[in-house]
């Protein structure tokens, strides 16, 4: 564990979002992005060869549905049981987020409301070369589901046999997803955005991936929608003297796991950073003088995940303005969060806690206003439109609401 001091290396830690982007895969992605722009499927079947070193035709890029089903025989009934008590937290979390649309009426004829619409189409991205992200299926497309989103699509990169992992094929059949694509990395995204002759574009593009997946997603932006901006994944750790140990070092272990995994322990107990130094190698250590540095330092950080290890969580919880999910006591660990408590996983990292959420129902819904006005209420509001029509210097706008009133 390496000990992080106050000064230059707390500071990096703070502000490490400004040195994930590289200027090199900025470039390559750009490239990517216009050559699919231009060149289209075969621009896609051209990068899959050389990164995923598999060909493909046009045709086979879409995964054929007797692939999927063919994917159920390498599935166990007991993976089947387990799949189904979790997808039923998960339902069970984002039914609870369904809202109804606002409505204002007034005695002179006024209607204000809106309507909250699913997307027409939604991207996911999941990850299959390291680690293949089974959870990540359900952690999007089941919100996406229940948001009404009528188009869903995945896009996976294929194994060297040109193959989707039967697992990922799976729970996408469950989870009833329109489409699946063989296809990774930037192109994949690439693709999603701007749509080729076999992928029809689509409206949002959500779900985790490296820096090549993540960049292009960032300058895509503006041609679809996405969740955020995610880099590698974090977890921060408070704890003090009444902490148990082993549950500490099991947690960041096991956050260590992912590459590029940041895990980092604020304690006030400098005996448990001295044990712990030499047990989480890859890790990180702070010291906080009490309980309300450790939080100050919390905060700053803005973790992806911060599980509260202490012997009173739920006070340290309150004060906890930054944090993609918040993971109290001895038996919530971040696993739990990574693969059944109900909650997504896909979470803002590098800080961005600070200003974005965790996957909500709401990423996958978007609101039109209504607004309606009597004669009466409108010629109640004519004087205040004037005044700001004129201070803006457009006459036209104030007249087309005094038009009405000329007769």
């Amino acid at each position: 564990m390496k000990i992080l001091r106050r000064g230059e290396s707390l500071q990096k830690l703070y502000n490490r979002n400004l040195f994930a982007r590289k200027k090199h895969i900025e470039e390559k992605v750009r490239g990517i992005i216009d050559d699919i722009r231009f060149n289209g499927d075969d621009a896609v079947i051209r990068y899959t060869k050389r990164f995923d070193k598999v060909k493909l035709t046009a045709k086979e890029l879409r995964v054929p549905e007797n692939e999927i089903s063919g994917a159920f025989q390498n599935i166990t009934g007991d993976f089947i049981a387990s799949l189904k008590t979790i997808l039923n937290n998960v339902s069970g979390f984002y039914k609870k987020q369904i809202q109804k649309p606002c409505r204002v009426r007034d005695e002179d004829g006024i209607l204000l409301k809106e309507n909250i619409l699913p997307l027409d189409s939604v991207g996911i991205y999941i990850p299959a070369g390291t680690a293949p992200l089974v959870s990540s299926v359900y952690m999007t497309a089941l919100p996406a589901k229940i948001a009404g989103v009528k188009r869903v699509v995945i896009a996976t990169p294929p194994d060297k046999n040109g193959h989707v992992n039967p697992y990922i094929l799976a729970v996408a059949n469950l989870l009833k997803v329109n489409e699946i694509y063989k296809i990774g990395g930037a192109q994949a995204i690439a693709a999603l955005a701007l749509g080729t002759k076999t992928i029809p574009k689509v409206d949002k593009i959500i779900g985790p991936g490296n820096m090549y997946v993540t960049e292009a997603k960032r300058q895509l932006f503006g041609f679809v929608d996405i969740d955020m901006l995610a880099g590698p994944t974090e977890l921060v750790i408070i704890a003090n003297r009444y902490s148990n140990t082993d549950y500490i070092v099991a947690d960041m272990e096991a956050q260590c796991e992912h590459v590029g995994g940041v895990a980092i322990l604020v304690t006030t107990n400098k005996k448990l950073l001295k044990e712990l130094k030499n047990k989480v190698p890859k890790g990180y250590g702070i010291y906080a003088k009490n309980i309300e540095e450790a939080i100050t330092i919390a905060n700053s950080i803005a973790p992806e995940h911060l599980q509260i290890l202490t012997n009173n969580p739920n006070a340290i919880a309150n004060q906890i303005r930054h944090a993609g999910a918040i993971f109290l006591g001895d038996y919530s660990p971040t696993a739990l969060g990574d693969y059944a408590a109900g909650p997504s996983h896909v979470l803002p990292t590098l800080g961005t806690a600070k200003f974005f959420s965790g996957l909500c129902l709401s990423d996958f819904t978007k609101r039109s206003h209504i607004i309606s006005y009597s004669k009466r209420a409108l010629e109640k509001i004519k004087g205040p439109i004037e005044k700001i029509a004129t201070l803006e210097g457009l006459p036209k706008h104030y007249e087309s609401v005094n038009i009405r009133f000329k007769n």
